[in-house]
């Protein structure tokens, strides 16, 4: 199986509920499309540099994280952010990866949206399973 890339789009949230609330501009809201890594065998979303200095995340800790190459790399993790992959949303927070490192979509905001990885066509498609509903139990 070989890499699987996805065109995404990355919102700064925080903007949007500024938009939301007319506080903000709607041609202000600071957001991005990028082509990100689709990588199941992560945890969470990771941009690069490059990309937080265009949306501008609040950066809200830091945390060490081991690359594919097994490099240790410690990064700012930052958020709110919104991940939009067609007509799927996530909000996640991100990891900031050095320089112009490739952004990540790992496999919590890809549960999130309700999305998979088809091995077949190495592409990013809609989980035909149906959504669940953590703590929801039947009637009865």
């Amino acid at each position: 199986m070989g890499l699987t890339y996805a065109e995404i789009e990355l919102i700064n949230a925080e903007d949007k509920g500024l938009v939301r609330r007319h506080l903000l501009d709607p041609e202000d809201l600071r957001q991005i499309r990028v082509l990100a890594l689709v990588d199941c065998g992560s945890l969470h979303m990771a941009i690069n540099e490059n990309i937080q200095e265009i949306l501008q995340l609040p950066v809200i800790g830091k945390k060490r994280a081991q690359l594919a190459n097994g490099q240790i790399v410690e990064g700012d993790i930052v958020g709110p952010l919104e991940v939009r992959f067609k007509e799927h949303i996530s909000h996640c927070m991100a990891l900031v990866l050095p320089g112009d490192s490739e952004p990540l979509l790992g496999a919590i905001p890809m549960e999130d949206m309700g999305v998979i990885i088809d091995p077949q066509r190495q592409e990013l498609i809609t989980d035909p399973r149906p959504a669940m509903l953590v703590g929801l139990r039947p009637a009865g």
